[in-house]
Formats: C-alpha cells, structure tokens, sequence
C-alpha cells in the first residue's frame, strides 16, 4: 500500500479537476506532448515508477559477465573472489548501515574497529608499534607521508604555506626503477616543482641492475645540501615493480639517518614479513618510518583497502597531513579488512602467502633445466617474483666457446638482436598468457634487460586460483614454444637472403613482428600513375595472401598486425625446424607471377576484345550499306519493297566473321560453313605454373623436409622418386591445357556482345582454360529479309 502525502493528494486532485474542465482534443495535445518530452529527456530506465529490484540484479548481472564467449572465465575469476573476500564485501555493507548509528555508538565502534586492525597488522608485519593508514589509492599514502614530513620539516608551513619552501627546497628521492609516473604524481598533489623530484640510478657495474646506487645517492645528497636544498624523503623498493628486486634497506636506512631523512619502503616482498622465515634484505624493513602493504591482492580480498603504517610522536602533526581523522565515518574504511582478517586467521594468511612463494620457487627450478631461457632473479630463495626471457646467444648452444666465435664470425649475428629478441618474448608472453590462463603471466619492460615475462603469483595467484599444476602446465607449453622460437630465429636470416637473391619479391624488416619475416610481391608495371601501381600492388598481394592460405601448410599468413604494419605484404609465423625456406621463397614468387600474368592477360584480353568488337561494329555497318546497294532503293520504301520483294525475292547470301582470341583479329566464316566444323586455330602458350604442384611424401605437409640435415635420401633417390611422379602423372586421366580442345556445337554459337562485363581473378583463370576449347566466336551477318 502506498502512502500518499495529504497535500500532494489535494494538489493532484485539484489538477485532475482543472484538466477536465478543458477540452477532449486540447487535453489529448497536451497528454501526447508530455509523454514526447518524458521520452525524450528522461532515460528510460528512468521512466515510469521505477524497477523491481530482479530486474536491476540481471541488468548488473549482464553487465559483469559481458558477452557470451567471456562468460567462463569470468566466472571463474568471480568464483575465486567470492570463495575468499565474502567478508569483505559483507564489509562494505555493514559500514554503511554502520554510519547511520548514533554518533556515541558510533565513535566507540570506529575506534574498536580501528585499534584491533592496527595492531593486528603490525604483528603480521613485524611492525611494532606503528599507526596505520587506510585508503583506496596505493599512492595516497606516501601522499600523506610526504605531507606528515613536510610539516615536520618546516615548522611554520601551517602558517607561511609554500613562501618556506622558497627557503630550502625540499628533494625526494626515488628510485629509477619505481613505479612509473610516482614521482610526477606526487609533485603534482604536493605542488612541488619537478625540480624536488630526484632519480636515483640504479646499479650499472656491481651488484644487481635493478637496486638503488647507494653511493651515488650519497653523493647526490651532499651536493643537493650543498646547493642549499633539504634532503626530505627517500622512496625504496622491497620487490620492484618490474622484477620484484629489494634494495639495500639497511645501508639506505644508516644514509637516511646521517642527513635526517624519512625512509618509506613499498612493494610486494613486503608480504614476506609474515612468514616464519625472512629473508635479511626484507627483514630491514621493519626499520624504516613508514611502509604501504597491498593486502587486496596478497590475500584476494576484493575492494579492502590498502595500509600505510608509520610511525611518528606527534599525532597532531598526522592530523594536520592527514593520516589521521577525526570523522568517525572515515574510520570505517578499516570494516573490510577487520572482518577478513579475522575469518582468515593467522595460519590462513600464512598459508596464502606461502603458497604464492612456494608458486615461485616451483617455477624457478623448472626454469633452471630450460635452455634459451634466461632469469632475472635477485634472491632465488626467496623472492616471490619470477622474471624469465627466451634468448639464444649463440646459434648452436653445444659448441665451445672458440667454435662459436668462429659460427658467429660466418653468420654474422642477426642485426637489430635486441629488438627483436623483444619481439619474441612479446609473443611468448602472450602465448602462455593465453594457453595457461590461471597463471597471472604477464609481460613487463625492463630498462636493462628489455622485455620479459613475469610470473608473481603473490599479485595473482589468490584472486586466480593458482595452483601447482598450474605452474607444471606453464613449464609444459614453455617447453613447447622454445624449440618453435629457436627455429624461427635461425631460419629468420635465411629467409631474408632468400628472398633478397629472388626476383620479384621484396624484403620488408619490421622487428616488430614475431614471425619468420615480412615479404612483398613487387609488381612491374611501365605506368607513371603511382595510384594505379599501388592499387594493383595491393589486388596482387591480397590474392597472393590468400592462394597462400589455401595451401595445406603448418604456416600462418596474414596482412600483419591491425595498427603499425606495413601495407601490401605477406607476413609470415612462426615456423619449425623442418621448414624448407627455398621452397617456401619459390613457391611465393612463382605463385606472385602467375597471379601478375593472370592479371596481364586479363587486362590485354580486354583490350583486344573492345577492338574487336569495335571492327566488327564499323564490318557490320558497312556490309549495311553494301547491302543496301545490292538491294536497290525501291526494296527500301515500305510498300514498294514488300510487293517487289513478293514477286521478285532478293536471295543474299551469308556472311559472318569470327573473332579469333588468340591472334586478335576478325576472320572470315566461309570455311567454317564449308567443312560445317569450326577450327581450333593456334594452341595458346600453357598456363604458368608454380612449385605448388611439387608432389610430397604420403602424408607430408607442403614446405616440410623430408628429414632435416640428414642423408637419408641420396640424390639419386630424389630424382627416381620425381621421375616416378611425373610417370604417375602422364598415366593420369587428367588433360592438359592443350588437349582440352574440342570443337564447337553448332547451336553455340552467338552474336558478340555489344558490352563486355568485368571480369574477376577467376574469371581470368576460367578465361585461360577456354582458350583451347574457343579461340573463335562467331559474328553472323544476318540480312533481315522483308
């Protein structure tokens, strides 16, 4: 039952009395013109007085699950999230219902809620007695700490604002293997200058390529103090966010502490705290003034927040930054994780930590056994990131190192390696991203090392569900994609000699393809339009893609990647071992000039058939006007002609012309009525062939070897075998182009078209294989009698 306001209902009733007081067609204008504007305006989920709450749910339903072909793992993704946060979203819920409570109630809750998780967090973590920070934003912490340090350093900042900045300017030091765009980011919300942001190189010489230069800080210290700036903050990483390196935190702590510096450390090794055992470089962390944890993806609890603890003497001055609030509200943002964390207990947050490292080591042994793989790992017993690329430093692995300089001096290396190694560690990312979808692969860019493939199940694993077979899976289908890459890239350079020595085909290098090569048919053409060439060039290399296509081939072609690639080329996968490239080159040109000569032939026949058709046009109108002279004027005239034509008739005898295809030109009819047989006139030049139609092995795929650098087959063999084929293919019932000639039937023959229609790619080749079978088409004269 609704409950209506009584002075709504008075309003309404007295409108209802107002509109029928009008009249029926006004009132009907108005009711159309009312509902066009509700249509027009108001959305329509809008409209009306609202939806059921079903109705809602399966719209929000549709719009999480998407489309059809995502509906799996998507449900599976969910599946996971919900089997480990449901009290973390029960969280969420409960804070908002929370909020409406009366504000005593409600301030002792808050900070119930607020006190428990804080000191539960700093247990974990080996963070005694610090305070904590919750907030949606991973960077808003740090925010919050440079703000805290900020006004510890200045103490009149509350009141002068930035004029004491201008005094000392403040520097913040950051790691050159941060997070991209952190330290922009934080200028930008401190309103601080570029200018107090500092990158720190890391280590080129010794130690690991991915930790901070510890002495060269050092030195950038003392000259910026020198300069008159104030050393402010120093931002390091426990597990970079590339390949999860952690930097020396314990000299970087005694540096920060001889120029009075505030020390914040982040990253996901971090996670590694709470574990029974610690590795020393993670365990200096517990020093530091402050540290972000990402607990969401550590323990797979959706939309928790993350945490900052520090620790500091004066909560005014966190008041002041904003670390702390005096909202009761605010505090609730902690709700989520003190539910989650007590449903999970401390041996189940132990245990998902653990499984994600033990992920990890799983996967680092593995990667020890595979050639062509290379890692970047800082701690192989600990470090809970795993970052591999495929590379092959020599051409043969087996040689020594004297007989591989010698190889490398005769195959000179392949230009552009590190472009191209990129390439295919680009596609070998993808690949096992796709093929092992479970495993949270991605693919990240080094500054050093260019790109790699990651596997940080700490990240991933609980929201994805990873498991040990997972990762026994991802070393299956590794192994299965190197020999694949080695292969590719040593037939790589192959291919691109071939196809430089083969006429017609041209050689595209783009290292951004990961595959055997990019090819184009270049097209001959004596035509100064450069319109008319680039379009012909791309109706040959279109055709040219897909006659390769149709081949029965492990190969893959296609037109290159949607945006960046080159236009009107073939691009060619990945490959095997087994590949012959010759044969591939050769089958690519020979299949190019046949399609360019089809093209030709087809653009000449055109050509002389409109010539043709014009002759015999201006033929016909002359036999016309012969016909006429013949006939005499009285015939022409209506009456006379008819009566003339009865007592006299007028026998005339038949002319015709044929048009002969093949020499281009109108021939006379008279011996094809006198031997009542049409002749077959000159037999065409046969029809250009490619190395498709060389016959393989029982069995055997088109561009495979037999057996790859191996004698098995003499050459002796190789020939009987070819010879045997070609016997086989004599005794075949199959014609060929010359034999296919066979007169025509008399009720055939017709009037030459006065239009020729378009023709296509098959129509040239069903052109080309009638040539034999009508190399004339009849052109009758026929004399209208009256």
């Amino acid at each position: 039952m609704q409950v209506v306001d009584p002075t709504l209902a008075e309003m309404g009733k007295n409108l209802n009395e107002a509109m029928k007081m009008l009249e029926d067609s006004q009132r009907k204008v108005e009711e159309e013109n009312e509902k066009k504007y509700a249509r027009k305006d108001i959305p329509g989920p809008l409209q009306g007085s609202g939806q059921d709450m079903v109705s809602i749910l399966q719209l929000v339903q549709n719009l999480m699950h998407g489309e059809e072909e995502e509906e799996s793992s998507q449900a599976y993704r969910l599946q996971n999230v919900g089997e480990q946060g449901h009290m973390a979203l029960l969280g969420h819920s409960l804070a908002a219902y929370i909020s409406v409570l009366d504000k005593e109630r409600l301030r002792k809750l808050t900070t119930r809620i607020l006190s428990d998780t804080t000191l539960w967090l700093c247990r974990l973590f080996r963070y005694e007695n610090g305070s904590a920070y919750y907030h949606e934003d991973d960077r808003e912490g740090l925010l919050k700490i440079c703000r805290l340090v900020i006004h510890t350093c200045y103490e009149d900042y509350t009141v002068e604002g930035f004029n004491v900045l201008c005094t000392k300017q403040p520097v913040i030091y950051i790691s050159s293997a941060a997070r991209t765009g952190l330290g922009q980011a934080l200028c930008n919300q401190l309103g601080l200058p570029l200018s107090c942001m500092c990158r720190v190189p890391c280590n080129t010489m010794f130690g690991s390529q991915h930790q901070m230069d510890v002495a060269l800080l050092d030195r950038l210290i003392k000259d910026d103090v020198e300069c008159g700036k104030l050393p402010l903050l120093l931002v390091a990483n426990a597990g970079t966010p590339g390949a999860g390196h952690t930097d020396k935190l314990g000299r970087l702590k005694e540096l920060c502490e001889q120029y009075n510096m505030w020390l914040h450390v982040e990253g996901v090794n971090l996670a590694t705290l709470a574990l029974g055992y610690v590795s020393s470089s993670v365990l200096a962390a517990t020093k530091c003034d402050s540290m972000t944890l990402t607990l969401g993806s550590w323990l797979g609890l959706p939309a928790v927040p993350a945490v900052t603890l520090y620790k500091h003497e004066d909560p005014s001055l966190s008041l002041v930054a904003g670390l702390t609030s005096s909202q009761p509200v605010e505090k609730l943002r902690a709700l989520p994780l003190w539910l989650s964390l007590q449903y999970l207990g401390h041996d189940g947050i132990v245990e998902r930590i653990k499984h994600a490292s033990q992920l990890s080591q799983r996967l680092l042994e593995n990667l020890k056994n595979l050639d062509f793989i290379k890692t970047s790992v800082e701690d192989e017993l600990s470090s809970p990131v795993v970052v591999f690329k495929f590379f092959q430093k020599y051409l043969n692995r087996d040689l020594t190192p004297h007989a591989a300089q010698t190889s490398a001096i005769q195959h000179p290396v392949i230009s552009n390696e590190g472009h191209i190694y990129d390439t295919f560690n680009q596609w070998l990312g993808d690949q096992l991203a796709q093929m092992v979808p479970a495993s949270g692969i991605d693919v990240v860019e080094l500054e050093d090392e260019g790109t790699c493939v990651r596997f940080s199940p700490l990240m991933t694993s609980a929201v994805l569900g990873t498991e040990i077979q997972d990762v026994d899976q991802l070393v299956d289908c590794l192994k299965m994609k190197i020999p694949v890459l080695t292969s590719t890239l040593q037939l790589r350079e192959e291919f691109e000699q071939e196809v430089r020595r083969t006429v017609g085909l041209l050689y595209i290098e783009d290292l951004s393809w990961p595959g055997l090569g990019v090819v184009r048919y270049s097209y001959h053409s004596d035509e100064k339009n450069n319109d008319n060439q680039e379009k012909e060039l791309e109706k040959i290399n279109t055709e040219l893609l897909k006659k390769l296509n149709e081949l029965e081939s492990d190969l893959t072609f296609s037109l290159g990647p949607e945006f960046g690639g080159q236009k009107n080329c073939v691009y060619i996968g990945m490959v095997t071992e087994d590949l012959d490239v010759s044969e591939l080159v050769e089958t690519i040109a020979a299949t190019g000039r046949e399609i360019e000569e089809n093209s030709r032939l087809l653009e000449n026949m055109t050509e002389v058939v409109r010539k043709g058709i014009q002759e015999a046009q201006l033929q016909l109108q002359k036999a016309n006007e012969e016909r006429l002279l013949e006939e005499g004027l009285l015939r022409q005239i209506p009456v006379v002609g008819s009566v003339l034509n009865w007592f006299s008739p007028f026998q005339a005898s038949p002319k015709g012309r044929t048009f002969n295809l093949t020499a281009g030109s109108l021939e006379s009819t008279e011996s094809t009525y006198v031997s009542k047989a049409q002749g077959t006139g000159i037999t065409p030049p046969p029809t250009p062939t490619s190395s498709l139609t060389k016959q393989k092995h029982l069995g055997q795929k088109i561009f495979k070897r037999s057996l790859r650098n191996s004698d098995a087959f003499s050459e002796t063999s190789s020939v009987s075998h070819c010879d045997d084929m070609e016997k086989m293919d004599q005794r075949s019932p199959t014609l060929s182009p010359g034999q296919e000639q066979r007169p025509l039937e008399p009720e055939k023959t017709e009037l030459l078209p006065k239009v020729v229609p378009q023709a296509t790619n098959k129509d040239t080749e069903d052109i080309q294989s009638s040539k034999s079978l009508n190399d004339c088409t009849s052109v009758e004269e026929q004399g209208s009698q009256r």
